[in-house]
């Protein structure tokens, strides 16, 4: 089987290296840099601070890519997710499968582009972010895991199951409940490090009451999508949160707890940021299916602000939500 993964940043990077310790692998990004560095010293994970993990990789920029791919892994930004998907199209076989491991809601609008059938959904736990070139830094401690599901027929599933299972933990499932329940982490605790320029522990324990008030939001347009389970690392968030509450928030994202957003990271290079895939895909769902979010709204606005230049990624700039009140209940 030939493999792409495409989109070889922080996230792209570290599972590319994880992948080609079982199965050979091309990863693929604009960054020269980065990718000089992993064709001349390969991908260094760096996990939890201490342990270095080297895998030696095939490294590509977009315009070395040739021949097609029985599967290319869609690790990139989606602002040009259209077009990003019509580049692929040319690489990718007939009878090809696209796994897009973006945040958001991403499969519709590569659908449109490759069909439904050839288009699938991969759901990542952990949390990492680009050292040096060549170099992840792993943020979280919550092993590698992927929820996987089919937008279309799903007749690759159990193929790329296998696949993916020799170097991650995987498990399958409905693919509106998987990405809710990834949502309910990144529309909440990915958006509010925006913010407040935190990391995920931080929020979780100094300012959880923000982080339940857009939890409580993706979950009523989860619901309103038909969704009635949220699989993540385990555990059913519904059951989890709405018996738990913010209780639980702490514990929760303990793992997590040294992971600041890839959003943040985007603003402190002077780039816009992904908000409006992330919070932004719930907004838009709820909008289809009258559910209001109001905070998710409020939180998106200030999120464009702060790109804007005011105000700033600050704690303090977290109080600028009591305009839109303060609830707990999920």
């Amino acid at each position: 089987m030939r493999i792409c993964v495409y989109g070889a940043g922080a996230m792209g990077t570290g599972f590319g290296a994880m992948l080609s310790r079982v199965a050979a692998c091309d990863l693929v990004s604009r960054n020269t840099a980065h990718i000089a560095a992993l064709k001349e010293k390969g991908a260094t994970l760096n996990l939890n601070g201490a342990e270095l993990v080297w895998t030696k990789v095939s490294a590509l920029l977009p315009e070395e890519l040739h021949g097609e791919y029985d599967l290319i892994v869609l690790a990139t930004k989606q602002r040009e997710n259209a077009l990003t998907a019509e580049f692929l199209s040319r690489f990718l076989k007939a009878d090809g499968a696209l796994v897009t491991v973006q945040n958001g809601l991403p499969e519709a609008g590569l659908a449109e582009v490759l069909g439904a059938d050839r288009v699938y959904g991969g759901v990542l736990s952990w949390g990492a972010e680009l050292a040096e070139g060549g170099v992840v830094r792993v943020t979280s401690n919550a092993g590698f895991r992927i929820g996987l599901g089919a937008y279309g027929k799903g007749e690759r599933l159990q193929e790329i199951t296998d696949l993916f299972g020799q170097a991650f933990t995987v498990s399958t499932g409905n693919l509106v409940e998987l990405r809710f329940a990834k949502l309910a982490t990144n529309a909440s605790f990915s958006t509010l490090s925006v913010i407040s320029g935190l990391t995920f522990g931080e929020i979780a324990k100094r300012h959880k009451k923000y982080a339940i008030k857009l939890i409580r939001e993706t979950f009523a347009v989860a619901r309103a999508c038909g969704c009635k389970n949220l699989p993540l690392n385990g555990h059913n968030l519904f059951r989890v949160l709405t018996v738990f509450g913010g209780l639980l928030l702490p514990v929760a994202m303990k793992k997590y707890r040294n992971t600041r957003s890839g959003m943040l990271k985007d603003l402190e290079r002077g780039k816009r940021c992904d908000v409006d895939f992330v919070a932004g895909a719930v907004i838009a769902e709820g909008k289809k299916r009258g559910v209001k979010t109001p905070c998710l709204e409020r939180a998106v606005a200030l999120v464009h602000e702060i790109e804007n230049g005011l105000p700033e990624s600050a704690p303090e700039t977290l109080e600028l939500f009591k305009e839109t009140g303060v609830g707990y209940g999920l």
